[in-house]
C-alpha cells in the first residue's frame, strides 16, 4: 500500500520540513495541492527555474510525486476561462515530465443550469482537450469525485464520453459516499475501471459531513479498503487533509503520523 499526503494539510510548511516529515512519518509521496499560500505551484521558481533540483531533492529522500493537484475545472464559471483551465493543465503536464509524476487532478465543477446529458457532453470535450494536452508528456488527468459530480452515474458517462486513454478517475471516497450515499461497492461498480488515484479522510454522516481524525468518524474506511483491495487497485492511497480551508483540524504533525499508524493497521487487519 502506497501512501502519502496532499500539501493542503501543511499549507505552511517549506519543502524541507514536507520532506522530513513524509519521510519520518512513513510515507512513499506527497501531492502538491498549493505551496505556501499559491495554489498554482508551476508558477514558483521552485517548480519552474528550479523544478529539476526539487525533483532531485524528493527523488534523493526516496519519495514520488505522483500527482498534482491543480484548481483546473472542466466547468468553469465563466465560459472563456475554458482555454486557462487548457493552460493551467498543460503547464501542469510539463511539469509531471520533471518530477516523473503520472497524474494531474482536475474537478468537473458546477453544470448551473444545464441538464446532465448536456453537461456531460460539454465536459467531455473539455476533458478530451486537457487529455491530449497531458498525453504529450505521458500524463493522465483525473476528474475528481467532487462539487456537481459526486454520483458516479454521472462520472462514468463522463469517462464513456471521452475518447481518451488520457483520461481517468481520482476517487475521493467521501463525497459520493455523504452526498450521493453510495457504498463503496456501488461506487466502485460504477467507475472501477476508470479509478487510478484516491482521497482519503473521514467525517460523520448527515447534512454536515464535519471533517474529523482518521477513524474517529462514521465512513466505512475499512469497506473502501476491501474494495479496493479486491479489485486489484494498486495506486496510492492520498490523506486530504484539509486544514487549509479547516484550520480548526489538527496539525498536519499530529494528523499525518496518525494516518499512516491507521492505514498500516487497516491493512494488517485486513490481511489477518
Amino acid at each position: 500500500m502506497k501512501l502519502a499526503f496532499t500539501t493542503l494539510g501543511c499549507p505552511d510548511w517549506d519543502l524541507e520540513k514536507i520532506i522530513a516529515v513524509a519521510k519520518e512519518a512513513g510515507f512513499d509521496g506527497v501531492d502538491f495541492r498549493g505551496y505556501q499560500g499559491e495554489m498554482a505551484v508551476f508558477k514558483l521558481p521552485q517548480f519552474s527555474a528550479r523544478a529539476s533540483e526539487t525533483a532531485q531533492r524528493f527523488a534523493d529522500a526516496g519519495l514520488e510525486v505522483p500527482c498534482f493537484s491543480s484548481s483546473a475545472r472542466l466547468m468553469p464559471k465563466e465560459q472563456g476561462s475554458v482555454e486557462a483551465m487548457v493552460e493551467e493543465v498543460r503547464a501542469y503536464a510539463a511539469l509531471c515530465a520533471v518530477f516523473r509524476a503520472k497524474f494531474i487532478r482536475v474537478f468537473g465543477g458546477a453544470i448551473g443550469e444545464l441538464g446532465w446529458d448536456a453537461a456531460i457532453e460539454k465536459a467531455a470535450q473539455v476533458l478530451q482537450r486537457m487529455g491530449d494536452s497531458a498525453a504529450e508528456h505521458g500524463v493522465k488527468v483525473l476528474v475528481e469525485t467532487h462539487d456537481a459530480w459526486v454520483d458516479s452515474n454521472h462520472v462514468k458517462a463522463l469517462m464513456e464520453a471521452t475518447d481518451s486513454d488520457a483520461v481517468g478517475v481520482l476517487w475521493d471516497i467521501h463525497h459520493p459516499w455523504r452526498k450521493s450515499g453510495e457504498t463503496p461497492e456501488q461506487t466502485w461498480s460504477l467507475i472501477g475501471p476508470w479509478i487510478l488515484n484516491t482521497h482519503w479522510k473521514d467525517a460523520m454522516a448527515g447534512e454536515t459531513g464535519a471533517l474529523c481524525a482518521i477513524g474517529a468518524g462514521e465512513m466505512p474506511l475499512a469497506d473502501f479498503y476491501k474494495v479496493l483491495d479486491a479489485g486489484g487497485y494498486d495506486g496510492y492511497y492520498t490523506l486530504e487533509w484539509e486544514k487549509k480551508w479547516h484550520p480548526e483540524l489538527d496539525d498536519a504533525d499530529v494528523a499525518f503520523p496518525a494516518y499512516v499508524e491507521f492505514m498500516n493497521k487497516l491493512e494488517e487487519e485486513h490481511a489477518a
